[in-house]
């Protein structure tokens, strides 16, 4: 499969950040690739620092968070990974939409997460073997999200399309990428 662009759209604000949010999603038989790339004006951003022993964390959504969201076509569960610019990380299973939270406890860390930053650009990069959670060749479907806090304390959030009336990115309409 080759590299699929990205371009997280900000929920509606008058007071975004002047940032991009880009990255590419990729699948090689069953190992997914991910990047994420933030450009422009970081230093209007509340960006944790990085971790010297990086651990699972719960609300990492409370703070900057780069998340994606997976899961089957036709099935109501689905996964959320949380990913902290600190290196911090968690994976949670929902049983169906927003209910029946569990930590998943399939990853005990979350192998090759790579944060590199500049004063004018952020990239995190990703990459997992699918099979610790799903079968072989299973096809997938997936959101890809951020959750972005400025330094005046604004939080806003960034997502492939917000098909809700307010953010919401654990709505299934918004698992655009099929893997």
């Amino acid at each position: 499969m080759e590299k699929i662009k990205v371009h997280l759209k900000p929920w509606p604000d008058p007071n975004l950040p002047a940032i991009e949010i880009t990255g590419t999603v990729e699948r090689r038989v069953d190992i997914l690739s991910m990047e994420y790339y933030i450009s422009g004006s970081l230093m209007d951003l509340e960006i944790p620092v990085p971790n010297n022993s990086p651990e699972r964390r719960i609300a990492l959504w409370e703070q900057t968070c780069l998340e994606f969201f997976i899961g089957e076509p036709g099935l109501s569960r689905y996964w959320e990974f949380n990913l902290s610019p600190s290196g911090d990380w968690n994976v949670f299973r929902f049983e169906e939409y927003r209910q029946g939270l569990f930590e998943e406890m399939a990853f005990s860390e979350l192998p090759l997460y790579v944060v590199q930053e500049t004063s004018k650009n952020f990239l995190l990069k990703l990459e997992w073997d699918l099979e610790r959670i799903f079968g072989p060749g299973k096809v997938l479907e997936m959101a890809v999200t951020a959750v972005i806090k400025t330094k005046s304390g604004r939080e806003t959030m960034w997502a492939l399309s917000h098909p809700g009336s307010s953010p919401d990115f654990h709505h299934r309409k918004g698992f655009l990428i099929r893997l």
